[in-house]
């Protein structure tokens, strides 16, 4: 064996580490998470269904996947409000960020509003209701750490009833906003959002101020 052999072979193996140690370290962000093996809907550019794979699996190869965003509304003093839930720092990705009010992806054979219904209640603990789809659309995310979010996500407005308790792991905050505060913001510290929230809000907002 010659040395540029045993460069090549060298550099070949390190590759393969770090790829492995990529792996591992990726696999570790979801290590808490109950859902991590959950079967996610694999989906084309036109939201039909092409297949499964877990929700690790789906957000380490970035693939296409069905998803849901709920934006719950009241009226406020100053006209309609939504309600913003500042995601947990111990999320997979975006910890810290601010976003609409529950995210999530439905089961394998669970319709979207029907998995809507259900983590509401799972991570804010209140009942939705008058859930309806206003929208949908498709996005790519790559973050820091690896992973990946590329999902066909339905956009679901609704109210809701009972007290609003947030589970900790899902959101650390969650606070009303009129209208026209989210715009400013949205404008001014568009950093302290997730990548999905503005199109879900502005869909939302161009939604509700149509009817």
């Amino acid at each position: 064996m010659n040395t540029e052999d045993c460069i090549v072979e060298t550099s070949e193996k390190t590759q393969v580490d770090n790829e492995i140690v990529g792996q591992a370290s990726r696999d570790d962000l979801m290590a808490n998470d109950p859902a991590r093996d959950d079967l996610l809907i694999l989906v084309d550019g036109r939201d039909r269904e092409i297949g499964t794979a877990t929700k690790l699996q789906a957000h380490v190869e970035g693939t296409l996947h069905r998803a849901f965003s709920v934006v719950l509304l009241r009226d406020g003093a100053e006209g309609p409000e939504l309600l913003l839930a500042k995601r947990s720092m111990a999320k997979y990705h975006s910890g810290g960020l601010w976003a609409n009010s529950c995210c999530s992806h439905p089961r394998v054979g669970e319709e979207t509003i029907e998995a809507a219904y259900r983590r509401v209640r799972e991570e804010l603990g209140c009942d939705a209701v008058d859930l309806r789809e206003i929208a949908a659309f498709a996005y790519r995310a790559e973050f820091d750490n690896g992973l990946c979010e590329h999902e066909y996500d339905h956009v679901v407005i609704g109210c809701c009833t009972g007290d609003i308790v947030p589970d900790p792991a899902e959101a650390s905050d969650v606070r009303w906003i009129d209208f026209d505060t989210l715009a400013s913001e949205l404008m001014s510290e568009p950093t302290k959002f997730a990548a999905w929230a503005p199109m879900v809000f502005t869909m939302t907002m161009a939604a509700v101020e149509a009817r």
